[in-house]
């Protein structure tokens, strides 16, 4: 405990919040948002190529940013505390499946390992649109490096990954929605003000 009261790594933050614990840092939270504005932002504006562009752009710094994060960030943040090996994560659906499964302060183990589901599908729709940008256009960074003809496989290889992570979106939005009812707990409001509530692992 530091001299004002507050704690770390999934303590309490003051003695107001008593009974509640912050998981989410600050960094983790604004990333989170930004991903997901930044994606459903380029997903809507395929229409308007300059906005589309840098939105992708936006969103692959984000994910660089988590990912960094994911090694040296806060205790939850890290990529050690919630991506847990599949027999660990196999138990933990058997377990849901019949309603009985852990509460955990930070990711689930399922939770996880949609993170890094959504972490690379992103990234691989963002790559994929960089590329489409080259062949169609001749610019942005693979300029030069992707031939024209490579234009119309890039461009439904950019649309699958875009629509496969839009659902991707879905389902973990689902599970957020399954897990709050099941907990008694908002996890989408827990995601904005940093705080859960404790007796958690």
């Amino acid at each position: 405990m530091q001299a004002n009261g507050s704690f770390e790594h999934g303590t309490l933050a003051n003695p107001s919040d008593e009974g509640r614990v912050r998981v989410w840092d600050p960094l983790v939270r604004v990333l989170h948002w930004s991903l997901a504005a930044g994606f459903f932002g380029a997903y809507f504006t395929e229409d308007w190529e300059t906005v589309h562009v840098w939105l992708g752009y936006a969103v692959l710094g984000i994910v660089a940013l988590r990912v960094i994060w994911g090694f040296v960030g806060t205790r939850h943040a890290r990529f050690t505390d919630f991506v847990r090996r599949p027999a660990v994560v196999a138990a933990y659906l058997r377990d849901l499946a019949h309603l009985r499964h852990r509460r955990y302060l930070g990711h689930n183990p399922a939770g996880g390992y949609m993170i890094l589901a959504l972490l690379l599908m992103v990234s691989l729709t963002g790559l994929s649109g960089i590329a489409l940008y080259a062949a169609e256009e001749h610019a942005g960074p693979m300029a030069g490096w992707v031939s024209g003809a490579w234009e119309d496989p890039l461009e439904a290889l950019h649309e699958f990954l875009a629509n496969f992570s839009l659902f991707l979106v879905v389902v973990h939005v689902l599970g957020v929605i399954v897990e709050s009812l099941l907990h008694g707990e908002n996890l989408v409001r827990a995601m904005w003000t940093g705080f859960k509530r404790g007796g958690a692992t």
